[in-house]
């Protein structure tokens, strides 16, 4: 970790929902973005002269790639938005390990000096899309090209198609174009890969198959509380699903791929924007930001494993990226816990 006036700490958060589906409310997700980095510059300072000198600072903007439609570039458009010319900008990959990844990749810039201000952030509307009639793709492309400035509508309506074929695609290769050994079996996406894991770890824990869907269904339960508590969940105010709800399979929670109903699974059909914050411990003083505003992230690693290594774990129960990414750290202090981004819930078993 940086010492002295290059600490990196992160001085905003904001977070922006879109509650309702209907197309005429529709707000695209490189919008749900800008509102939600609105929102983490205000939560950074609320005296206007200091915000419009913090904004003008960003000098990286990090964005997570987005399911819901492609856009050419989204750090650009975003950028645009807030009246920005950064010098470095990010259009990540895709995958529930990517914010904290641009985070820490912010972070070191910072401390190295090579940034002063870093924008992240990432958001979806896919529950706006999620129900479109073929009738609603005219209004969705004057959307794109208004806000995209495509020129014509063939420009758009390319956009839209490689958007629905985009979650096909990816099943019949690998992240770096090559076909793997799930693909060759028709399996890769993560409602595949997750149960294989799931159905590994319990035969290793030796537990029976009613043990561990209960297990699951209680961890999941304790999830649901805590999402209607929170005010941007997009189940935020509705009954939380009882254990019993979760563990018991019918029409409405169908099995996905076992163990696994939909319950169990990860929910993406959100209109949900989250953004963050970074800068330097100088420049957070120089702005009078006070300090019970500063979050140090004190460390961080990221590794990838090959692409077939996921089906290797199944047999040998070890990940090389965990461990090397858990080795990788010099801390000059001893974590109390460690935050591990790897959408697996045997990850957050015991034993593991």
């Amino acid at each position: 970790m940086a010492t002295g006036h290059e600490t990196p700490i992160l001085i905003g958060v904001g977070d922006f929902k879109n509650e309702s589906t209907k197309i005429a409310d529709a707000i695209e997700p490189m919008q749900l973005m800008l509102q939600a980095s609105l929102r983490a510059l205000e939560d950074a300072t609320s005296v206007p002269s200091l915000k419009e000198g913090l904004q003008s600072k960003i000098d990286s903007v990090n964005v997570v790639r987005t399911w819901t439609w492609p856009y050419a570039d989204l750090p650009g458009l975003l950028s645009g938005r807030l009246g920005i010319r950064p010098k470095h900008s990010v259009y990540s990959e895709q995958g529930g390990n990517q914010p904290v990844k641009l985070l820490d990749e912010a972070a070191r810039r910072i401390s190295c000096g090579e940034s002063r201000v870093a924008l992240i952030t990432g958001g979806e509307a896919l529950a706006s899309r999620k129900d479109l009639a073929p009738t609603d793709d005219q209004e969705l492309i004057c959307r794109l090209l208004s806000s995209q400035r495509m020129q014509n509508c063939a420009e758009a309506t390319e956009s839209l198609d490689q958007a629905r074929s985009t979650p096909v695609c990816i099943l019949a290769q690998s992240w770096h174009g090559t076909v793997d050994i799930g693909a060759a079996h028709s399996i890769g996406l993560p409602i595949h890969v997750y149960p294989l894991y799931e159905n590994a770890f319990r035969a290793h824990r030796k537990q029976t198959i009613e043990q561990n869907h209960m297990e699951s269904a209680r961890l999941y339960a304790d999830f649901a509380k805590i999402a209607k508590r929170n005010e941007y969940a997009w189940s935020s105010g509705q009954a939380a699903a009882s254990e019993n709800e979760i563990a018991t399979v019918t029409t409405k929670n169908r099995m996905i791929c076992f163990p696994y109903p939909l319950l169990m699974n990860a929910f993406n059909n959100v209109n949900l924007a989250a953004s963050c914050i970074l800068t330097s411990v100088k420049y957070a003083r120089e702005l009078g930001i006070p300090e019970s505003k500063w979050i140090y992230p004190r460390g961080g690693a990221g590794t990838q494993d090959s692409d077939n290594c996921k089906y290797l774990i199944l047999e040998h129960r070890k990940s090389p990226l965990t461990e090397n990414s858990l080795g990788t750290p010099k801390l000059p202090f001893k974590p109390s816990h460690l935050t591990l981004t790897r959408c697996l819930s045997p990850s957050l078993r015991p034993d593991t």
